[in-house]
């Protein structure tokens, strides 16, 4: 048996699929594993050589629908899968899920899947009234709708998505669905971190880790930052991120303005966050939307309060006033009102966050996770 998986950014792979992979590893599988770029990504590709999988690189531009380009991604997918001749495969991220889907069509893979982390560009704006689709945005689901036809098997991050692409009718009334708590988190290796002094909780550090795009509510986060600073000047944010290559970024100028007016020690991107969620106290994620944040999860396994949004995907980490705070999105000023319940009342971050580990054992452990998943694919 041959499982082929389809990343779009070889750096993720361990990190969010890593205990999946090793799962369908021990059931007997040969795993292999293409994505692009991993010239550039040598380190991640030579750790998932030594775990024992078989790596195959591809053309394929993460961000952006240049017709030549993804039909080069579409025929690399398809030989691939003729030569390697795969009994499973399965892609996640825009372009894996679609490409990969057709592609794995096309070359009759026996068994083919799906895993829906998020939604991003492509849907920004759906669950407002008055939505209007870009024309990018019609490509792309009608894209989506012709490569989910063609899979077995779909995984939602949340209900919420599952919901909307049944509602814009991008799946098939007959199509096979389920919804997954993320991708879960291994709460040994994220353990949980106390504070080390009265000053930890006294004088509250919050923090934001993300990609620094808009629809992350970055920009919200900056703001709630400035009132909370303006009123109680002790308060600390840090933020950890990177610019990306994606419509919605956050430009190098805005974000120095941001760094210069002293709203928040910019960490930069990081490759382990431990460290970062270990020094905060609240934990901040004004997301427009997610599949599940894999951040959250993380904070919540480390022993931290959470303030998010009332947004698909983010709603599912929070039980509002048990383990943090669930506000509007883009509602600036009700963030900031949330990051001063804890300023006030710091009591609350050592018992909310005492209910952010206990809600993450129960409901988000990545090998319950990751057990569901096998058993939906029938293994």
């Amino acid at each position: 048996m041959k499982f082929l998986l389809i990343a779009s950014y070889p750096a993720s792979i361990l990190k969010f699929r890593g205990a999946l992979v090793k799962a369908l590893q021990d059931k007997g599988f040969e795993i292999h594993i293409t994505a692009p770029e991993f010239d550039v990504y040598s380190e991640e590709r030579n750790n998932l050589i030594e775990l024992g999988y078989i790596v195959h690189d591809i053309p394929m531009q993460r961000t952006g629908t240049n017709p030549l380009n993804d039909a080069k991604t579409v025929s690399a997918l398809y030989l691939l899968m003729k030569e390697i001749k795969p009994s499973h495969v399965m892609g996640y991220t825009i372009k894996p899920v679609i490409y990969g889907s057709l592609a794995a069509k096309l070359a009759r893979v026996p068994h083919r899947f799906a895993l829906i982390t998020g939604l991003g560009y492509a849907f920004q704006g759906a669950d407002e009234q008055d939505y209007k689709k870009s024309n990018l945005q019609k490509i792309m689901h009608k894209l989506y709708s012709i490569a989910l036809a063609s899979t077995h098997k779909m995984f939602f991050q949340n209900p919420d998505d599952e919901a909307l692409f049944k509602s814009m009718s991008i799946l098939t009334p007959n199509a096979s669905t389920t919804v997954v708590n993320g991708s879960g988190v291994d709460i040994s290796e994220y353990s949980v971190q106390p504070f080390a002094t009265i000053d930890d909780i006294l004088i509250p550090r919050f923090l934001l880790i993300a990609r620094l795009l808009g629809d992350k509510g970055v920009r919200e986060y900056a703001q709630a930052a400035k009132i909370i600073k303006d009123k109680y000047p002790q308060a600390q944010f840090d933020l950890v991120g990177w610019i990306d290559d994606n419509p919605d970024t956050i430009n190098q100028q805005e974000l120095d303005s941001w760094i210069s007016a002293g709203l928040f020690n910019f960490w930069g991107k990081l490759d382990d966050v431990k460290p970062a969620i270990a020094a905060s106290s609240i934990y901040v994620l004004p997301s427009y939307r997610e599949g599940t944040p894999r951040t959250v999860l993380e904070a919540m396994a480390m022993g931290r309060p959470i303030i998010t949004t009332d947004a698909p995907g983010c709603r599912e980490t929070v039980i509002d006033g048990y383990n943090g705070y669930l506000v509007p999105v883009k509602a600036v000023e009700e963030l900031a009102a949330a990051m001063e319940r804890f300023i006030v009342n710091p009591a609350l971050i050592i018992e909310m966050g005492k209910a952010s580990r206990q809600l993450v054992e129960e409901k988000f452990d990545v090998d319950a996770v990751n057990q569901s998943m096998l058993e939906a694919m029938g293994l």
